[in-house]
């Protein structure tokens, strides 16, 4: 394996830029069903599960297949490991249901939402729940593609160097951190996600993480 290049205390600080602007910062209530979105962070399962054990919610949906990121660490698909995670932690089987197909978060709301319908379930109030960096693109996703649901975003409440510690690739969350930014500025164009803005700080920010060449979760835009 190639060595991987070190991130500087600078770009870590222009990375905590786009960190703070990925958080919605939601205050949580209780909602009508959440969704915990598949990813690489089995702290996903781990948050879903502590806030249905506070009384948040009543149903669980686990949703998500594999990516590139996912497949050696989640054989059997993400929502599959996550939904183990989550049983293991206490979540009772008969309030989690599983979508294992969806391979993007437009999939994951669409799907998310079929599954629940399935079961006779529309609700009115949804909680995301996903990794730290990915709050503001799936509500930008989801108000797109699910009109007429409130949505709140929840994640593990980590600071982010904590967070770098705990998945223990900085890099690779950098990426990850400047793939998600630019899908959020990119996808309203193509239909996918609401407008938001950004501000100049964070979308200066960006631009130097490209530059320096954080880019390996870039889309062709």
């Amino acid at each position: 394996m190639s060595q991987r290049q070190s991130v500087t205390e600078d770009q870590r600080r222009r990375a905590r830029l786009i960190w703070d602007y990925h958080l919605m910062r939601h205050e949580l209530r209780p909602v009508d069903a959440a969704i915990g979105l598949g990813s690489h962070d089995l702290g996903v399962a781990t948050r879903s599960a502590e806030l249905y054990r506070s009384g948040l919610f009543p149903t669980l949906v686990f949703t998500g297949a594999n990516s590139a990121t996912t497949v050696d660490v989640f054989p059997r698909g993400e929502a599959v490991h996550f939904r183990e995670h989550a049983l293991e932690l206490g979540v009772p089987d008969e309030a989690i249901l599983l979508e294992p197909n969806a391979t993007n978060t437009g999939q994951n709301i669409t799907f998310s939402r079929n599954v629940l319908a399935a079961a006779g379930i529309r609700p009115r109030t949804v909680l995301l729940i996903s990794k730290p960096y990915m709050e503001r693109r799936s509500f930008a996703t989801a108000r797109k593609l699910w009109p007429g649901v409130e949505f709140l975003c929840a994640s593990q409440p980590l600071e982010f160097d904590d967070y770098l510690r705990a998945i223990g690739d900085e890099r690779f969350v950098l990426e990850m951190l400047v793939g998600d930014l630019q899908r959020v500025i990119e996808y309203p164009k193509l239909g996918f996600a609401i407008e938001q803005e950004v501000p100049q700080d964070v979308h200066a920010a960006y631009e130097s993480l490209v530059a320096d060449g954080f880019t390996g979760r870039l889309i062709d835009a």
